[in-house]
């Protein structure tokens, strides 16, 4: 029969006919039928009856597996999309029903193991939303059918082993809930159920242990019942670490504790010493038996450290342990088998010893934390729980860390867990480059290999065994480390040890004598396997660079790398020049070093690195090599400058060859941004090639600009820094570009913000000319109002920016036309609104008085818009506030009498004295005008001239100073060798009013005009001055600035 069908769209309804029709075709060999059937079920998915009718599907026995596999795992999929109650198009109440409804018969009567599988992940995902309320009977009704199939395994030989199942990927989903109500409900069910399954799984393995003593002559049923005590451990160990908050005040968990630990060694014995007695299969799963006692005694060392200590055995099981983990290390290591290099050989497969001895050493590691780092350990809520933590720590005081067991550790450590396999030895020939990857990587992935985990636990204990182990370590050392001495492998491992324990020892070890006597010329040593040794000396020298090498020897250091890196040496392999180029980026990056020192060295240092790059062919090897160069490029600042054409001419080619890899381009965009910043000026003569990055990396339709628009802003923003004025017709090409950046929003407004900066700084005519003006001031109008009161403060200080280089550009008539642009673009109109807000607020008092939608900084910023408007240019001023007071349906009289009131008002929170100077220039320029409405604000203006004049001066004397003058340019200048930016932002700053004008003659000059607008002194004195309070007028009459 076939269910091959071709439609489209929503051309059939839903039907269960129709559906197995179509999962057919989902699942046929015609890739059109294949495609029509995906689509269909994927319009079907938002019907009601959809995932019943597919869960009828997959119950439907006569259908063929793999319709039937399609139909669960469509079901399964679904429950993820539309299971939760608040999901889109969410399915329903009564469709969820008729699901749970039918989940558990057929999961227990389902004998092909796939669709049994999936059918038990349907049911622990539905029970991640519906245990314990829309489906309180779950976990009961399961286990009740498992006491049945218990009591009568011959009904049914799929039906206890598929319950278990379910019940299984059940607590694996109810164990990993992290809200506590789910917890709580799982850990009131476990007791009941570990009971029960506890006593499962000790029948089932003294079944099947008995069959294997020859006990017992029931082949089959004992072979079932390995299987079923493997699932039912699986269970067991989570609900001891999931289902009880202290597992070791529970009767049952401390007995099963005891029951597990002899089996731990009974097991032991079986897969070692009678491996002829069982088939593979059955091996294979007593090992998976012994590694998941293993994981459930590191999860309780790690999860419930106080519970792993306290109950029966565990001591005597840390031991067991490291016995396991001593009897592994005897054959972990490697010899070197001939002059040749030649090594022993050994399989690359992880064995069950292994495993088993990786488990071992995470134990140790987590008993050491248990002791030395209780806080980050121990979790207690009860007193209880505070007098468990201090036994426990006490017990693996003194019953595990004794001395002779400590230092036994390390010992074992060194001599047979840092020293290289075999394999690691062949991989190191076989595949160089990958090999070394991955030695570099393994510290990330400590958990996961013996070695990376071996070091972890050594630096712990010589850390925190600091007294006990010191003295050992430095023998072993001093025993080893001299020229004479050709135990390379435990060479390399004691060398290891030191360089781990660096921070420990370095009190201890003379480092800086070894360094000359020893390291130096070991390095030079041209005999067969020495390369493990100089690979090491790389390491080592890394490890201790930050710690204790003196400057005085930094040139050996330099002098060793650049032996390392020799590529004509045969025993500078690609593992050691990889390895040494890696490392001799913390050496570049250490504070302590300089270019002078490093000069002599540089040529051939950064010609190997680069030479290297182009030898290696792993992407992520190459963007390590070029990050060690990058870093090299930034100590050296502008020395880096004869080296430059070399490390530019090796980029384009990464670039090409990284294709879509945006990591590597990164890497590039990164090191072009320090060679920039080294250059300074003279990194112009790459515009041609750096540009065209920029423009790939910031423009919209670039597929790659989500992975390189930081970088890219960042090395256009250097660019911009370091390009002396006049900018060349292609870095103005890509002004337009910043545009798109400022209005996608916060992620990177910082950069785009400062790079319009840069800008108008570098070229301002160009970027306030009519159509770069219209549509950066339309860039404004969008984003000010709508940001944090940080970033909105960014895009004031810009229109503060373009108001000073318009007057600077053209004077008065340059600042019209940015008013102009304030005006049409309606930045001047948000700016007013908000204000008024703030002085709407301010009127209101009482419980209804109402808050201000900015707070004091925004205010601030707003009212620096103005000032630098009104300082430029009363007049201009008053003209585009005529218009927008015309505009806003208010007299101009009446606008300026509620800002003034506003202004004075906010004064006080403007805490920076050359903003309020600012302010104090803005508001004074206002006698220019005329105007009758600023004479009522005069005990405002005469106070705000006392509070600015006197924080300007120096002290009492000084009658006329003002500290914020610049009498010399010169005065700013920060170095001799600085950016172009930097004198364009000291000219600016040097011309800017603030810092020109004399506070106390300004003012002075000031209000003889306001005096003269009112017809002489003492008609201004009659009218105005007799309205000003005494104290007022008496503290500024003190200044003697009239």
């Amino acid at each position: 029969m076939s269910f091959s069908i071709e439609v489209t769209g929503e051309a059939y309804p839903l039907n269960s006919k129709l559906l197995k029709g179509v999962l057919a075709s989902a699942v046929s060999h015609n890739p059109q039928q294949v495609q029509t059937g995906t689509q269909q079920l994927s319009q079907w998915e938002t019907q009601p009856g959809f995932f019943s009718l597919l869960q009828t599907s997959f119950n439907d026995k006569t259908l063929p597996n793999e319709v039937r596999y399609l139909a669960i795992i469509h079901l399964k999929n679904g429950i993820d999309k539309f299971w939760r109650k608040t999901a889109k198009n969410a399915i329903s109440k009564e469709e969820k029903a008729v699901i749970r409804s039918k989940l558990i018969d057929t999961g227990l009567d389902e004998d092909e193991p796939n669709i049994a599988l999936q059918n038990a992940l349907v049911i622990a995902k539905i029970a991640r939303y519906e245990y314990p309320h829309d489906w309180p009977d779950l976990i009961t009704s399961l286990m009740s059918t498992i006491r049945k199939m218990k009591d009568h395994p011959w009904d049914n030989c799929v039906f206890l082993p598929n319950a278990l199942m379910i019940l299984l990927y059940l607590m694996k989903e109810l164990s990993t809930a992290r809200l506590q109500r789910s917890r709580s409900s799982l850990q009131s069910v476990t007791p009941e159920v570990f009971q029960f399954l506890g006593q499962l799984y000790v029948e089932k393995v003294n079944h099947w242990q008995d069959f294997i003593a020859g006990k017992c002559t029931d082949e089959g049923s004992s072979l079932d019942d390995v299987g079923l005590s493997l699932t039912t451990i699986k269970i067991l160990r989570r609900l001891i670490v999931a289902g009880f908050e202290a597992p070791n005040r529970n009767r049952d968990v401390a007995e099963f504790w005891t029951i597990i630990r002899g089996k731990f060694d009974e097991f032991v014995q079986i897969v070692s010493q009678q491996p002829h007695k069982l088939s593979d299969h059955v091996r294979q799963l007593v090992e998976k038996h012994l590694i998941q006692f293993s994981k459930l005694h590191l999860e309780m060392a790690q999860m419930h450290p106080a519970a792993f200590a306290l109950l029966p055995g565990s001591v005597q099981l840390a031991a067991s342990y490291w016995a396991l983990v001593s009897s592994f290390g005897e054959n972990f290591g490697s010899t070197l088998s001939s002059p040749s290099g030649r090594m022993q050989d050994e399989t690359d497969e992880k064995s069950l010893e292994e495993k088993l001895s990786l488990k071992g050493l995470l134990i140790l590691r987590s008993c050491v934390k248990m002791v030395f780092s209780p806080t980050q350990t121990f979790k207690y809520k009860r007193h209880e729980d505070k007098v468990e933590k201090h036994l426990s720590i006490e017990l693996m005081k003194t019953s595990i860390f004794t001395d002779n067991f400590v230092q036994n550790i390390m010992e074992t450590l060194i001599t047979r867990f840092f020293v290289f396999r075999a394999s690691d030895l062949r991989d190191w020939e076989e595949d160089p480059e990958e090999w070394e990857k991955k030695e570099d990587g393994e510290g990330e992935s400590w958990e996961f290999s013996i070695r990376p985990c071996s070091e972890k636990l050594f630096l712990e204990l010589v850390i925190y065994f600091k007294d006990l182990l010191t003295q050992p370590l430095l023998n072993v050392f001093r025993s080893v480390a001299t020229p004479e001495n050709s135990n390379l492998l435990f060479k390399d491992s004691v060398y290891n040890a030191v360089g781990l324990s660096a921070s420990v020892l370095s009190e201890s070890l003379d480092f800086d004598e070894f360094l000359k006597s020893t390291l130096g010329l070991e390095v030079q040593k041209r005999e067969q396997g020495y390369r493990i040794l100089r690979r090491r000396v790389a390491i080592l020298i890394r490890q201790w660079i930050s710690i204790r090498i003196s400057r005085e020897n930094r040139p050996i250091v330099y002098q060793i790398f650049q032996h390392l890196l020799t590529l004509g040496d045969p025993l500078n392999d690609q593992v050691v020049r990889i390895t040494a180029g890696r490392c001799f980026k913390y050496v570049a990056d250490e504070w302590g070093f300089t270019a002078n020192d490093f000069m002599p060295f540089a040529p051939s240092i950064l010609g190997s690195l680069m030479a290297l790059i182009q030898e290696v062919s792993l992407t992520e090897t190459k963007m390590a090599l070029l990050d060690t160069v990058s870093v090299i490029v930034e100590r050296l600042e502008h020395n880096v400058v004869p080296y430059a054409e070399s490390i530019v001419a090796l980029l384009p080619p990464l670039w090409t060859q990284s294709g879509e890899e945006h990591l590597m381009k990164q890497a590039i965009l990164t090191i072009l941004e320090r060679l920039v910043k080294s250059m300074k000026g003279e990194s112009q003569r790459y515009h041609s090639m750096v540009l065209p990055l920029i423009r790939h990396s910031v423009e919209s339709d670039s597929n790659m600009r989500v992975y390189l628009l930081e970088d890219g802003l960042q090395l256009w923003q250097t660019i911009l820094i370091h390009t002396p004025s006049p900018p060349s017709a292609e870095i103005l090409g890509l002004a337009p570009l910043i545009f798109p950046v400022l209005e996608a929003g916060i992620e990177n407004l910082r950069s785009a913000l400062a790079i319009a900066e840069s800008y108008i700084l570098l070229a301002p005519a160009e970027m306030l000319d009519t159509n770069m003006r219209n549509a950066l001031f339309g860039t404004f109008s969008t984003l000010i109002g709508t940001l944090k009161a940080d970033a909105n403060g960014l895009i004031c200080r810009l229109i503060e920016i373009s108001i000073r280089a318009a007057e600077n550009l053209a004077g008065e008539p340059g600042t019209e036309v940015i008013g102009k642009a304030m005006l049409e673009s309606n930045v001047l109109s948000k700016i007013i609104v908000a204000l008024r807000d703030c002085w709407d607020c301010r009127q209101s008092t009482g419980p209804n008085r109402k808050y201000s939608s900015i707070d004091g900084i925004v205010e601030s910023d707003y009212l620096n818009v103005l000032a630098r408007l009104v300082l430029a240019s009363p007049r201009v001023f008053m003209a585009v506030f005529e218009v927008l007071s015309s505009s806003r349906g208010e007299n101009i009289d009446g606008l300026m009498d509620w800002l003034l009131n506003e202004w004075f008002n906010h004064f006080d929170n403007i805490l920076m004295a050359d903003k309020k100077k600012l302010h104090c220039l803005a508001l004074t320029r206002f006698t220019e005008t005329g105007h009758k409405w600023l004479l009522p604000h005069l005990q405002d203006l005469l106070s705000l001239w006392t509070t600015v004049i006197i924080e300007v001066r120096e002290d009492d004397d000084d009658k006329g100073g003002d500290n914020l003058v610049f009498f010399n340019e010169g005065e700013l200048k920060t170095q001799n060798s600085e950016a172009p930016e930097e004198e364009r932002r000291r000219h600016i700053t040097f011309s800017d009013p603030v810092h020109t004008i004399n506070t106390s003659q300004f003012v002075h000059h000031q209000i003889n005009i306001l005096m003269a607008g009112c017809g002489g002194q003492e008609q201004f004195t009659q009218l105005w001055l007799a309205n000003v309070d005494k104290d007022v007028l008496n503290s500024f009459v003190k200044l003697e600035v009239v």
